[in-house]
């Protein structure tokens, strides 16, 4: 993990690779719990028995509930010694699902921060994710994220 005085600091490092989030291993459990928060209850992601037919030899993971892995793998990869006064989700330019996460996958994050930009509310950053599925050779998403960080 690195970790940087403040987000002065970090935005000072734009344009670099900021490192890779540990392994997060997606369980059956975690793929209900998200079916359940979002009424998506595909039989590809909650009927073991009928996806160990289907296409992907098993149940897979919501793209989305990959997708909202992102801001954990953040966290995991940086920290700010000086906590923000705020932090908000601004939006995404891109996200595109390359591959499915299959229950039971491993997955981490590479996180690049290509570009910092000063607003009159504070600094907008785009970070590059790029979730790995431990083993394979493609990645289940890459997504460009953007946080407004209010110093």
């Amino acid at each position: 993990m690195q970790e940087f005085a403040d987000i002065h600091a970090l935005a000072a490092v734009q344009g670099s690779h900021l490192g890779h989030s540990p392994w997060h291993t997606v369980t059956q459990e975690q793929v209900n719990q998200f079916a359940d928060a979002t009424g998506d209850h595909q039989w590809i992601h909650v009927d073991a028995e009928r996806a160990a037919a289907g296409p992907f030899g098993g149940t897979i993971a919501h793209g989305f509930l990959s997708l909202s892995l992102l801001p954990m793998f953040s966290w995991q990869t940086y920290r700010l010694r000086k906590a923000p006064a705020m932090s908000i989700n601004y939006g995404l330019n891109k996200v595109r699902f390359l591959q499915p996460v299959r229950v039971g996958s491993r997955v981490r994050d590479s996180l690049e921060l290509a570009e910092v930009k000063e607003t009159p509310k504070g600094l907008l950053l785009t970070m590059r994710h790029e979730v790995e599925i431990d083993g394979e050779e493609r990645p289940a998403l890459v997504a460009e994220a953007l946080s407004l960080v209010v110093p």
